[in-house]
Protein backbone atom coordinates (compact mmCIF):
# COMPACT_ATOMS: atom_id res chain seq x y z
CA UNK A 1 0.00 0.00 0.00
CA UNK A 2 1.37 3.55 -0.97
CA UNK A 3 2.02 5.86 2.04
CA UNK A 4 -0.65 8.87 2.42
CA UNK A 5 0.24 11.56 -0.71
CA UNK A 6 -1.51 14.75 0.22
CA UNK A 7 -2.69 15.71 -3.10
CA UNK A 8 -3.10 19.92 -4.11
CA UNK A 9 -5.61 20.39 -6.68
CA UNK A 10 -3.70 20.13 -9.39
CA UNK A 11 -2.72 16.84 -8.70
CA UNK A 12 -6.29 15.97 -7.42
CA UNK A 13 -7.35 16.92 -10.48
CA UNK A 14 -5.08 14.75 -12.43
CA UNK A 15 -5.39 11.91 -10.28
CA UNK A 16 -9.36 12.45 -10.90
CA UNK A 17 -9.04 12.62 -14.57
CA UNK A 18 -6.78 9.50 -14.97
CA UNK A 19 -8.09 5.61 -15.24
CA UNK A 20 -7.62 4.26 -12.14
CA UNK A 21 -10.06 4.99 -9.39
CA UNK A 22 -8.12 4.95 -5.95
CA UNK A 23 -8.57 1.67 -4.28
CA UNK A 24 -6.79 -1.02 -2.26
CA UNK A 25 -6.69 -3.07 -5.02
CA UNK A 26 -5.51 -0.67 -7.32
CA UNK A 27 -2.90 0.51 -4.61
CA UNK A 28 -3.99 3.41 -2.97
CA UNK A 29 -5.68 2.66 0.55
CA UNK A 30 -5.86 6.43 1.86
CA UNK A 31 -6.24 9.80 -0.20
CA UNK A 32 -5.29 13.00 1.31
CA UNK A 33 -6.81 16.03 0.20
CA UNK A 34 -5.13 19.21 0.82
CA UNK A 35 -8.20 21.73 1.10
CA UNK A 36 -6.42 24.92 1.40
CA UNK A 37 -5.61 24.55 -2.34
CA UNK A 38 -9.17 23.73 -3.81
CA UNK A 39 -10.62 27.24 -3.28
CA UNK A 40 -9.91 28.89 -6.38
CA UNK A 41 -11.74 26.10 -8.15
CA UNK A 42 -15.07 27.29 -10.01
CA UNK A 43 -18.51 25.06 -9.30
CA UNK A 44 -18.69 23.00 -11.93
CA UNK A 45 -15.15 21.43 -10.93
CA UNK A 46 -16.11 21.06 -7.48
CA UNK A 47 -19.30 19.59 -8.06
CA UNK A 48 -17.02 17.15 -10.71
CA UNK A 49 -14.56 16.30 -8.06
CA UNK A 50 -17.19 15.45 -5.13
CA UNK A 51 -18.76 13.61 -7.14
CA UNK A 52 -15.16 11.36 -7.68
CA UNK A 53 -14.33 11.57 -4.25
CA UNK A 54 -18.24 10.27 -2.83
CA UNK A 55 -16.71 7.00 -5.37
CA UNK A 56 -13.24 6.98 -4.29
CA UNK A 57 -12.77 3.20 -3.24
CA UNK A 58 -10.55 4.25 -0.53
CA UNK A 59 -10.38 6.25 2.64
CA UNK A 60 -10.23 9.99 1.68
CA UNK A 61 -8.86 12.49 4.12
CA UNK A 62 -8.58 15.75 3.75
CA UNK A 63 -6.06 18.55 5.31
CA UNK A 64 -8.07 22.10 6.44
CA UNK A 65 -10.35 23.52 8.91
CA UNK A 66 -13.64 21.85 7.57
CA UNK A 67 -15.22 25.16 5.41
CA UNK A 68 -13.18 24.53 2.47
CA UNK A 69 -14.26 23.57 -1.01
CA UNK A 70 -14.97 19.75 -0.92
CA UNK A 71 -14.45 19.64 2.92
CA UNK A 72 -17.75 17.55 2.86
CA UNK A 73 -16.88 14.69 0.14
CA UNK A 74 -13.88 13.70 2.67
CA UNK A 75 -14.01 11.00 5.08
CA UNK A 76 -12.43 12.62 7.47
CA UNK A 77 -11.22 16.25 7.94
CA UNK A 78 -7.83 17.53 9.97
CA UNK A 79 -6.13 20.21 11.19
CA UNK A 80 -2.51 19.12 10.80
CA UNK A 81 -1.02 16.62 9.32
CA UNK A 82 0.50 14.96 12.07
CA UNK A 83 -3.20 14.38 13.45
CA UNK A 84 -3.23 11.57 10.87
CA UNK A 85 -1.20 8.70 12.09
CA UNK A 86 -3.86 6.76 14.33
CA UNK A 87 -6.09 6.86 11.35
CA UNK A 88 -3.02 5.56 8.99
CA UNK A 89 -2.08 3.01 11.70
CA UNK A 90 -5.86 1.36 11.08
CA UNK A 91 -6.14 2.30 7.40
CA UNK A 92 -2.90 0.22 7.05
CA UNK A 93 -4.23 -2.94 9.53
CA UNK A 94 -7.45 -3.39 7.72
CA UNK A 95 -7.49 -1.25 4.26
CA UNK A 96 -10.02 -3.73 2.67
CA UNK A 97 -12.54 -2.92 5.87
CA UNK A 98 -11.73 0.74 5.93
CA UNK A 99 -12.00 1.30 2.49
CA UNK A 100 -16.00 -0.75 2.94
CA UNK A 101 -16.83 1.46 5.91
CA UNK A 102 -16.11 4.48 4.19
CA UNK A 103 -18.47 3.55 1.37
CA UNK A 104 -20.91 2.38 3.38
CA UNK A 105 -21.18 6.12 5.29
CA UNK A 106 -20.83 7.84 2.51
CA UNK A 107 -24.18 6.42 0.50
CA UNK A 108 -25.85 5.64 3.81
CA UNK A 109 -26.81 9.64 4.18
CA UNK A 110 -30.14 10.45 3.25
CA UNK A 111 -31.61 7.07 2.96
CA UNK A 112 -34.26 5.37 5.32
CA UNK A 113 -32.97 3.67 8.51
CA UNK A 114 -34.62 0.35 7.25
CA UNK A 115 -32.62 0.54 4.05
CA UNK A 116 -29.16 2.29 5.70
CA UNK A 117 -29.26 -1.22 8.19
CA UNK A 118 -29.86 -3.28 5.51
CA UNK A 119 -26.94 -2.15 3.76
CA UNK A 120 -24.70 -2.48 6.99
CA UNK A 121 -25.40 -5.75 7.82
CA UNK A 122 -24.42 -7.11 3.93
CA UNK A 123 -21.13 -5.41 4.43
CA UNK A 124 -20.44 -6.15 7.56
CA UNK A 125 -21.18 -10.04 6.34
CA UNK A 126 -19.00 -9.39 2.84
CA UNK A 127 -15.94 -8.38 5.56
CA UNK A 128 -16.47 -11.73 7.80
CA UNK A 129 -15.51 -13.44 4.47
CA UNK A 130 -12.82 -11.44 3.51
CA UNK A 131 -8.94 -12.17 4.68
CA UNK A 132 -8.51 -9.27 7.52
CA UNK A 133 -11.63 -10.58 9.59
CA UNK A 134 -10.69 -14.23 8.71
CA UNK A 135 -6.51 -13.24 10.02
CA UNK A 136 -7.84 -11.61 13.02
CA UNK A 137 -9.96 -14.46 13.95
CA UNK A 138 -7.47 -17.13 13.33
CA UNK A 139 -5.09 -15.34 16.26
CA UNK A 140 -8.13 -15.28 18.51
CA UNK A 141 -8.26 -17.71 21.44
CA UNK A 142 -11.97 -18.23 22.96
CA UNK A 143 -12.52 -18.59 26.44
CA UNK A 144 -15.16 -20.41 28.07
CA UNK A 145 -18.10 -18.92 29.04
CA UNK A 146 -18.69 -17.94 32.53
CA UNK A 147 -21.86 -15.91 33.53
CA UNK A 148 -21.59 -15.42 37.59
CA UNK A 149 -25.01 -14.05 37.53
CA UNK A 150 -28.11 -15.27 38.07
CA UNK A 151 -31.56 -14.45 36.44
CA UNK A 152 -32.39 -13.15 33.13
CA UNK A 153 -29.47 -11.29 30.95
CA UNK A 154 -32.23 -7.92 30.94
CA UNK A 155 -34.09 -7.44 34.43
CA UNK A 156 -37.46 -5.77 34.06
CA UNK A 157 -39.37 -4.57 36.44
CA UNK A 158 -42.74 -1.80 35.62
CA UNK A 159 -44.48 0.44 37.76
CA UNK A 160 -46.85 2.19 36.61
CA UNK A 161 -46.56 3.33 33.18
CA UNK A 162 -42.71 2.93 33.67
CA UNK A 163 -40.92 0.07 32.75
CA UNK A 164 -37.42 -0.27 34.24
CA UNK A 165 -34.94 -2.38 32.28
CA UNK A 166 -31.41 -3.48 33.46
CA UNK A 167 -28.44 -5.26 31.67
CA UNK A 168 -27.44 -8.11 34.19
CA UNK A 169 -24.68 -9.67 32.95
CA UNK A 170 -21.51 -7.63 34.97
CA UNK A 171 -19.64 -10.60 35.09
CA UNK A 172 -19.10 -10.54 31.55
CA UNK A 173 -18.99 -6.43 31.46
CA UNK A 174 -22.74 -6.57 29.93
CA UNK A 175 -21.01 -8.35 26.48
CA UNK A 176 -23.91 -8.06 23.69
CA UNK A 177 -23.67 -12.14 23.43
CA UNK A 178 -26.91 -14.01 21.64
CA UNK A 179 -28.33 -14.49 25.43
CA UNK A 180 -28.40 -10.64 26.07
CA UNK A 181 -29.43 -9.91 22.49
CA UNK A 182 -32.36 -12.17 23.10
CA UNK A 183 -33.48 -10.49 26.16
CA UNK A 184 -33.42 -6.98 25.04
CA UNK A 185 -35.37 -8.44 21.75
CA UNK A 186 -38.01 -9.93 24.23
CA UNK A 187 -38.26 -6.34 26.42
CA UNK A 188 -38.17 -4.03 23.50
CA UNK A 189 -41.28 -6.51 22.19
CA UNK A 190 -43.05 -5.68 24.96
CA UNK A 191 -42.70 -2.30 24.73
CA UNK A 192 -43.82 -2.40 21.29
CA UNK A 193 -46.61 -3.94 22.18
CA UNK A 194 -48.12 -2.22 25.21
CA UNK A 195 -48.64 1.41 24.82
CA UNK A 196 -49.67 2.15 28.19
CA UNK A 197 -46.32 1.74 28.60
CA UNK A 198 -45.08 5.83 28.58
CA UNK A 199 -41.65 5.49 29.79
CA UNK A 200 -38.83 2.73 29.31
CA UNK A 201 -35.45 3.60 31.45
CA UNK A 202 -32.52 1.08 30.65
CA UNK A 203 -29.27 0.90 32.40
CA UNK A 204 -26.91 -1.61 33.71
CA UNK A 205 -25.38 -3.44 36.44
CA UNK A 206 -21.51 -3.41 36.87
CA UNK A 207 -18.59 -1.28 36.07
CA UNK A 208 -19.89 -0.26 33.02
CA UNK A 209 -23.28 -0.54 30.57
CA UNK A 210 -21.23 -2.67 27.80
CA UNK A 211 -18.40 -3.38 25.86
CA UNK A 212 -20.03 -4.34 23.03
CA UNK A 213 -20.14 -7.62 21.23
CA UNK A 214 -19.13 -10.70 22.99
CA UNK A 215 -15.66 -11.87 21.15
CA UNK A 216 -15.94 -15.15 22.39
CA UNK A 217 -18.99 -15.76 20.40
CA UNK A 218 -16.69 -14.37 17.01
CA UNK A 219 -16.92 -16.68 14.70
CA UNK A 220 -19.83 -18.84 15.99
CA UNK A 221 -22.44 -17.92 13.20
CA UNK A 222 -22.44 -20.81 10.40
CA UNK A 223 -21.73 -18.90 7.92
CA UNK A 224 -21.74 -15.03 6.66
CA UNK A 225 -25.05 -14.99 4.63
CA UNK A 226 -27.06 -16.65 7.98
CA UNK A 227 -25.41 -13.81 10.12
CA UNK A 228 -27.24 -11.59 7.98
CA UNK A 229 -30.17 -12.93 7.86
CA UNK A 230 -30.06 -13.16 11.59
CA UNK A 231 -29.65 -9.52 11.92
CA UNK A 232 -32.52 -9.12 9.60
CA UNK A 233 -34.59 -10.29 11.71
CA UNK A 234 -33.21 -9.69 15.40
CA UNK A 235 -31.07 -6.76 15.81
CA UNK A 236 -32.01 -5.26 18.89
CA UNK A 237 -30.89 -1.39 17.59
CA UNK A 238 -33.71 -1.92 15.23
CA UNK A 239 -36.60 -2.65 17.75
CA UNK A 240 -35.23 0.15 19.62
CA UNK A 241 -35.36 2.76 17.17
CA UNK A 242 -39.26 1.77 16.47
CA UNK A 243 -39.92 2.42 19.74
CA UNK A 244 -37.26 5.36 20.63
CA UNK A 245 -39.65 8.06 21.35
CA UNK A 246 -40.84 6.11 24.52
CA UNK A 247 -36.99 5.31 25.86
CA UNK A 248 -34.27 6.78 27.94
CA UNK A 249 -30.50 5.42 28.13
CA UNK A 250 -28.59 5.85 31.16
CA UNK A 251 -25.04 5.01 30.62
CA UNK A 252 -21.36 4.75 32.43
CA UNK A 253 -18.16 3.28 32.27
CA UNK A 254 -17.00 1.67 28.82
CA UNK A 255 -19.57 2.16 26.21
CA UNK A 256 -17.59 -0.10 23.70
CA UNK A 257 -19.32 -1.07 20.29
CA UNK A 258 -22.36 -2.20 20.56
CA UNK A 259 -22.34 -0.93 23.90
CA UNK A 260 -23.19 2.40 22.16
CA UNK A 261 -24.29 1.32 19.14
CA UNK A 262 -27.25 -0.05 20.45
CA UNK A 263 -28.00 2.89 23.09
CA UNK A 264 -27.54 5.48 20.13
CA UNK A 265 -31.18 4.63 18.98
CA UNK A 266 -32.98 5.84 21.77
CA UNK A 267 -34.65 9.22 22.11
CA UNK A 268 -32.62 9.91 25.12
CA UNK A 269 -29.52 8.92 25.83
CA UNK A 270 -27.70 10.16 29.14
CA UNK A 271 -23.94 9.32 30.35
CA UNK A 272 -22.86 9.06 33.55
CA UNK A 273 -19.03 11.83 33.81
CA UNK A 274 -17.04 8.35 34.11
CA UNK A 275 -18.33 7.31 30.34
CA UNK A 276 -16.35 6.74 27.51
CA UNK A 277 -16.94 5.92 23.78
CA UNK A 278 -15.05 3.57 21.61
CA UNK A 279 -15.67 2.17 17.90
CA UNK A 280 -12.51 -0.80 17.53
CA UNK A 281 -14.37 -3.32 14.85
CA UNK A 282 -11.91 -1.97 12.09
CA UNK A 283 -9.20 -3.34 14.13
CA UNK A 284 -10.39 -6.84 14.01
CA UNK A 285 -11.49 -6.16 10.14
CA UNK A 286 -14.91 -5.12 10.06
CA UNK A 287 -17.13 -2.76 10.61
CA UNK A 288 -19.56 -1.52 13.25
CA UNK A 289 -22.26 -4.23 12.85
CA UNK A 290 -25.16 -3.74 15.75
CA UNK A 291 -26.88 -0.25 14.04
CA UNK A 292 -23.49 1.97 14.80
CA UNK A 293 -23.07 2.80 11.17
CA UNK A 294 -26.27 4.07 11.53
CA UNK A 295 -27.43 5.55 14.96
CA UNK A 296 -24.21 7.09 15.37
CA UNK A 297 -23.84 9.21 12.09
CA UNK A 298 -27.11 10.46 12.38
CA UNK A 299 -26.52 11.64 16.10
CA UNK A 300 -22.69 13.16 15.38
CA UNK A 301 -22.47 12.92 11.50
CA UNK A 302 -20.53 10.69 9.06
CA UNK A 303 -17.02 12.52 9.16
CA UNK A 304 -17.45 12.26 13.35
CA UNK A 305 -18.48 8.86 12.97
CA UNK A 306 -15.32 7.79 10.69
CA UNK A 307 -13.05 9.77 12.98
CA UNK A 308 -14.05 7.50 15.52
CA UNK A 309 -13.91 4.13 13.44
CA UNK A 310 -10.71 4.61 11.54
CA UNK A 311 -8.80 6.27 15.19
CA UNK A 312 -10.54 3.67 17.55
CA UNK A 313 -10.24 6.56 20.12
CA UNK A 314 -11.87 6.81 23.33
CA UNK A 315 -13.95 9.75 23.31
CA UNK A 316 -14.74 11.14 27.24
CA UNK A 317 -18.43 12.25 27.79
CA UNK A 318 -18.28 16.02 27.93
CA UNK A 319 -16.83 15.77 23.67
CA UNK A 320 -20.03 13.10 23.00
CA UNK A 321 -22.10 15.80 24.63
CA UNK A 322 -20.38 18.19 22.64
CA UNK A 323 -20.80 16.58 19.87
CA UNK A 324 -24.54 15.18 20.21
CA UNK A 325 -23.52 11.41 20.93
CA UNK A 326 -24.78 11.17 24.34
CA UNK A 327 -27.87 13.76 24.86
CA UNK A 328 -26.96 14.68 29.07
CA UNK A 329 -23.92 14.15 31.01
CA UNK A 330 -25.02 13.93 34.72
CA UNK A 331 -22.26 13.88 37.72
CA UNK A 332 -23.92 10.84 39.75
CA UNK A 333 -25.61 7.48 39.19
CA UNK A 334 -29.51 7.94 37.99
Amino acid sequence: MRDLLWLDADALWATAMGDAMPSPLTGTSVLGVDLKTTEGWNPTQRERLGRWLTDAGCVVLGLGQGGEALADACDVVLPERATAAPLLDTIHRAPLACATAMQLLRRSEGVTLEAALHAESLAYASLQAGPEYRRWLGGHRPKPVIVAETGPAVLMARENQCLQLRLNRASRRNAMSVEMRDALLEALALVADDDSIEQVDLDALGPCFSTGGDLDEFGTAPDPVTGHLVRCLALPGRALARCAARVRVHLHGACVGSGIEFPAFAGVVSARADSWFQLPELGFGLIPGAGGCVSIPRRIGRQRTAWMMLSRARVDAYTAHAWGLVDVVREAAP
